[in-house]
């Protein structure tokens, strides 16, 4: 039983690349359906990228509506619903701070994927923004098995392996809502990935 969180700082493209991952996995022949639960009440659940390409419009009024703050009720509703997944792969899409919220949410997930882009505010660059991330995992005793570099204005994928400590390192381009993902090099390669652990 897997339980992969996927994290980073906000605006890294999260919730594009679940979805193109969830896709990615579906493809695979024999491997198990990817669960999603989304973990933050950011309005953007799993039904967003397949309202996005269909209707943005719509997409757009239905975050608005849905968008609310953390509660203790939907923090508690979350993590009891991570704690009690008993299925064999699940993605858990938190928010893009590695809050007191986040690490409830969090405590019974197994694995976490890093994915983050340079900050376009400050320009600090996305290696310097996961430290925090991969402290946030060592306190949970979750195994990071991905870091990728969000390359928003990038052209193509760049998969760079499993380095000997067990991370998929490399980057995925242009996360953008309404873009098909599931098929880029990065994104087949870290499904691939976690079907192997």
């Amino acid at each position: 039983m897997k339980k992969i969180v996927l994290a980073g700082p906000p605006r890294s493209g999260k919730s594009c690349l679940r979805e193109g991952l969830k896709q990615a996995l579906r493809a695979i022949p024999g491997a198990p359906y990817p669960y999603v639960i989304t973990a933050c009440p950011d309005g953007e659940g799993s039904w967003f990228q397949e309202t996005v390409n269909r209707d943005p419009e719509l997409a757009a009024a239905c975050k608005a509506a849905y968008k609310a703050s953390f509660t203790p009720e939907f923090v508690r509703r979350v993590a009891e619903s991570v704690r009690k997944c008993t299925l064999p792969l699940t993605l858990v899409d938190i928010g893009g701070i590695p809050s007191e919220e986040n690490r409830v949410i969090c405590k019974d997930a197994t694995h976490i994927v890093l994915l983050a882009g340079n900050d376009p505010k400050t320009g600090t660059p996305w290696k310097d923004r996961l430290p925090e991330w991969r402290e946030f995992a060592k306190g949970l005793g979750l195994a990071v098995v991905a870091e990728i570099f969000s390359d928003y204005h990038g052209k193509e994928d760049a998969v760079l392996g499993v380095g000997s400590d067990g991370v998929l390192r490399g980057s995925v381009h242009y996360l953008e809502r309404g873009e098909p993902v599931a098929e880029r090099p990065m994104i087949r390669a870290l499904a691939e990935h976690l079907l192997q652990l």
